[in-house]
C-alpha cells in the first residue's frame, strides 16, 4: 500500500508488519481499522479540475493489474485515454444528430474501448498539458469543443457534414492535449531504454482488454444477463452484466481477498460521504450530519465539509436490500458521480468491513494520504458498477454469465 495512512500504533515499513498494526480515518479519530487484505497500487494522483475520473480511476486499476501479473510499477498516461475518448465522443454524438450525452465524464469501459483501438502510452510519453499549466484544467478545451458541436448539430438540414469537421474538432483536442498522428503506429516513444508503439506498449503489459467485464445489480433487467447501464456517461453503450446484490457483493469481497482489486464507480453525494474524513457510510440516524461549503454531485463539491459524530466513531448503517438500492437508482437519488479505485479491505473494532478506496483528487486533502473507507452497506447502497478481472469471478459465475 504506496500510502502513508494515519497508524494507530508504532509505524513500520514491513508491509506484513503493517497490515497487522491499527489504523483510523483521521487525526484523533476512534475508528480503530485492522487491515485484512491491501493491494499494491502506483501512487495516489490528482485530476486537478477535470471530469475524468473514469480515466484516471481505471488506469489506476490497470497499473495494478501489470503488477498483479508480475509487470512492472508503470504510471499510464489519463490523457491519452481522455483524448482518444473525445474523439470518439465527437463522432458519437454527430452520429446521433446531437441527441446523446457529451462532455468530460466517461466510464470504466472507455478504457478498453481506447486501448483496443489506440493502444496504450506512460503518462511521461503523453502528459496531456499544452497549455501553459502545471495542473490539468479543462473548462475551456470542454468550451470550445462542446460551441463546435453545437454549430454542426445545429447546422441547416440541407447541408452536409463534411470530412473537415472532424480534423477540426481533433486539432482543437490536440491543441489543449498533445498532438498525436493519425495513425498509432507512428506514435512511438522509449520506456526503459526499449521503443514502443501505443499498441506494442499494451502487449508488452500484458494487457488484454477482453479480460475484462463490467458488473452491476438492478431489478429493472434480468440477473445473469446483460444490459447497456442507462446513464448519460456511458456514450460507447457498452455493456454490463447484472447480477443479484448479494452475489454482487460476495463478487467484491472474494477479489479483494483473492488478489484482484477492481475499478468502482458509485455516488458520492451522499451526506454520509465525507472525503476529509476518510469516510463513506450509511448511518441510520442521518439527521445529524451537517454540511459546510459546497456539496453536489461533482467531484469539485463532493469533498465539503461534513460535521457529526459519525464520522468520530462508528455508528449503526442502515440494512441495504435491493429494492432500496434499486428505488435510489430509478429515483436518480444515487447518481453516476464518480469513479475510483478499490485497493483492499479493513475492519473496525465492531467487526464492520469496509473496502480501502483510492481517489484521485490527490494526496494531501485528508488524513488517510488520497484514500478512504467505504462501509459494505454504502457500498452496497450506492455503487453504480464495477470493472474486474473476469478472472476474479467464480468458475461457477463465469459459466452463468457465459463469459
Amino acid at each position: 500500500m504506496k500510502k502513508q495512512i494515519l497508524i494507530a500504533a508504532l509505524i513500520v515499513s514491513s508491509i506484513t508488519l503493517f497490515s497487522q498494526e491499527k489504523i483510523t480515518n483521521k487525526k484523533g479519530g476512534k475508528y480503530e481499522f485492522t487491515i485484512l487484505k491491501d493491494i499494491e497500487a502506483t501512487d495516489v494522483k490528482s485530476q486537478d479540475r477535470t471530469g475524468t475520473c473514469w480515466s484516471w480511476s481505471s488506469l489506476s486499476f490497470m497499473e495494478s493489474e501489470v503488477i498483479r501479473m508480475g509487470g512492472p510499477k508503470v504510471d499510464l498516461s489519463p490523457m491519452y485515454i481522455v483524448r482518444n475518448a473525445y474523439i470518439g465522443k465527437g463522432v458519437n454524438y454527430l452520429r446521433m444528430y446531437g441527441n446523446f450525452n457529451f462532455g468530460p465524464g466517461g466510464a470504466f469501459h472507455d478504457i478498453p474501448w481506447v486501448i483496443k483501438r489506440h493502444g496504450i502510452v506512460p503518462i511521461d510519453a503523453y502528459e496531456g498539458l499544452e497549455y501553459g499549466e502545471k495542473t490539468h484544467n479543462h473548462s475551456e478545451m470542454n468550451g470550445m469543443l462542446e460551441a463546435m458541436l453545437k454549430v454542426l448539430k445545429n447546422k441547416p438540414q440541407k447541408d452536409k457534414l463534411t470530412p473537415n469537421w472532424k480534423k477540426a474538432y481533433t486539432e482543437v483536442v490536440d491543441a489543449y492535449l498533445g498532438d498525436l498522428p493519425d495513425n498509432t503506429e507512428d506514435f512511438k516513444f522509449k520506456y526503459d531504454g526499449k521503443k514502443y508503439t501505443p499498441n506494442s506498449f499494451a502487449k508488452f503489459l500484458g494487457l488484454n482488454m477482453d479480460d475484462y467485464v463490467s458488473l452491476t445489480s438492478y431489478t429493472h433487467h434480468p440477473f445473469y444477463s446483460s444490459f447497456m447501464l442507462e446513464v448519460p456517461d456511458n456514450w460507447a453503450m457498452q455493456q454490463c452484466y447484472n447480477l443479484p446484490l448479494d452475489e454482487f457483493m460476495n463478487v467484491m469481497e472474494d477479489a479483494i481477498n483473492n488478489g484482484y482489486s477492481f475499478a468502482w464507480g458509485a455516488d458520492v453525494s451522499e451526506k454520509g460521504f465525507s472525503f476529509r474524513d476518510g469516510l463513506a457510510i450509511v448511518p441510520a440516524d442521518e439527521s445529524t450530519i451537517k454540511s459546510r461549503g459546497r456539496d453536489n454531485k461533482h467531484f469539485s463539491d463532493a469533498g465539503a465539509e461534513k460535521i457529526a459524530n459519525c464520522f468520530d466513531e462508528p455508528v449503526e448503517e442502515k440494512v441495504i436490500t435491493q429494492e432500496m438500492r434499486q428505488n435510489g437508482y430509478d429515483s436518480q437519488t444515487t447518481t453516476d458521480d464518480h469513479g475510483m479505485h478499490i485497493t483492499g479491505l479493513v475492519k473496525d473494532q465492531k467487526g464492520t468491513k469496509y473496502f480501502i478506496v483510492k481517489n484521485s483528487w490527490g494526496a494531501t486533502r485528508n488524513d488517510c494520504d488520497g484514500y478512504f473507507y467505504a462501509s459494505f452497506p454504502y457500498v452496497k447502497y450506492k455503487t453504480m458498477n464495477i470493472m474486474i478481472h473476469k478472472d476474479a469471478l467464480s468458475e461457477d459465475l463465469r459459466k452463468k454469465l457465459g463469459l
